[in-house]
């Protein structure tokens, strides 16, 4: 894939997500990018409940444990491998996916 290059890989630790602005064209739309271990998995950073941002504080997108990627607002969690709602008020909603990758230990977002 081609694409805009957002970061190295391991600017993004292992078990975390970043938030990051994708150019698109006159816009930048708001998108995090989880990791899991060598993979990455990418979703624009509005809630499916209310279409508010995830964190409140820069790069905070996970529940306390870990294990999934949560809205600050309501305390809704997502899985990180398909951004599925698996707890709050938009179970069975995802969050909406953006085609990322790693090429040359470089995270990238493309269309």
């Amino acid at each position: 894939m081609t694409g805009h290059v957002l970061c190295r890989v391991e600017d993004i630790p292992d078990g975390t997500a970043r938030g990051f602005d994708w150019p698109r064209g006159e816009t930048k739309v708001k998108i995090l990018v989880a990791r899991r271990g060598d993979r990455v998995f990418g979703y624009r950073n509005a809630c499916p409940h209310v279409g508010v941002p995830l964190e409140l504080d820069p790069d905070d997108f996970m529940s306390l444990d870990g294990l999934h990627l949560q809205c600050s607002t309501h305390g809704a969690q997502f899985r990180v491998e398909d951004g599925m709602c698996v707890l709050g008020p938009c179970i069975g909603r995802p969050l909406r996916s953006v085609p990322v990758s790693i090429t040359g230990g470089m995270v990238s977002v493309g269309d």
